[in-house]
């Protein structure tokens, strides 16, 4: 049983929002120190951010507007804390407490989010879909439902018929689909909105990748301030996890799919 959203879900709205202001710190430092929180819906977009680099406002706003359309931005940027600020002063430690396990990831998952990309490519618009087994739930907006019923004919197709979503009809929250993102893997952080110090990022991914290679499942924790996790250095994980978000095209867009 597996449930996914496509980018243009509100929630991954939000994700991807917050995920292209990481990006622009990343722009500006190497190691820089963020975490964003984004709330939108109905025609405004409220953002927080905790950092220690430098952001331009305008450049927060862009980014806002180009993922979620003409909509009023409010932005309040603040400084980290001190004591977490203090923590990295001299090298990568873990930004958090937090415990992690990495699934590899399912027959089911790899199929339903094969249908999902499949669907959003050609229905760039609000959309969720399940997979229970054999039966198939597609629930996509601003399509005529008798055209994507024609394309899926096993599947339940928009139970309540034609409908519209997106932000203007409802609310999208920064890791408020981390089930979408991340399968039978979720513990407790979410993976988007936050630089690769924190634990949430980087050994989300780690653990990730270590399920998929081994074809088992990783369970891991850590402690604010470790400097070594998994018997390696933190630096080292930080520098993977940083190698994937790469190959994925930046923080924006890891923040569409996620690990899945």
């Amino acid at each position: 049983m597996f449930e996914k959203v496509n980018p243009a879900h509100p929630d991954k709205v939000a994700d991807r929002i917050a995920g292209a202001i990481v990006d622009l710190a990343y722009a500006s430092e190497t190691n820089p120190k963020i975490a964003v929180e984004v709330l939108i819906g109905h025609g405004i977009c409220h953002i927080i951010a905790e950092t220690n680099t430098h952001l331009s406002t305008s450049d927060i706003e862009a980014a806002a507007r180009r993922l979620a359309g003409d909509v009023s931005v409010d932005i309040r940027l603040a400084a980290q804390d001190a004591h977490l600020s203090e923590n990295q002063k001299e090298h990568l430690r873990c930004g958090d407490n937090g415990v992690f396990c990495g699934m590899p990831v399912s027959e089911e998952e790899k199929k339903l989010s094969e249908i999902a990309k499949s669907i959003y490519a050609i229905y760039q618009t609000d959309g969720k879909y399940i997979l229970d087994g054999e039966k198939l739930v597609i629930c996509q907006s601003h399509v005529e439902t008798k055209k994507l019923q024609a394309a899926y004919p096993n599947a339940i197709v928009n139970p309540l018929g034609d409908w519209t979503g997106g932000t203007d009809v409802d609310t999208g929250a920064t890791n408020r689909k981390l089930g979408s993102d991340m399968g039978s893997s979720v513990t407790g952080g979410g993976l988007h909105g936050k630089d690769l110090s924190k634990a949430d990022v980087t050994l989300n991914i780690y653990a990730h990748l270590l399920a998929q290679k081994s074809g088992k499942p990783v369970h891991l924790s850590c402690a604010i301030g470790d400097a070594f996790v998994d018997g390696k250095p933190y630096a080292e994980l930080v520098e993977i996890a940083r190698d994937y978000i790469r190959a994925v095209g930046g923080f924006e867009k890891f923040a569409e799919w996620g690990l899945i």
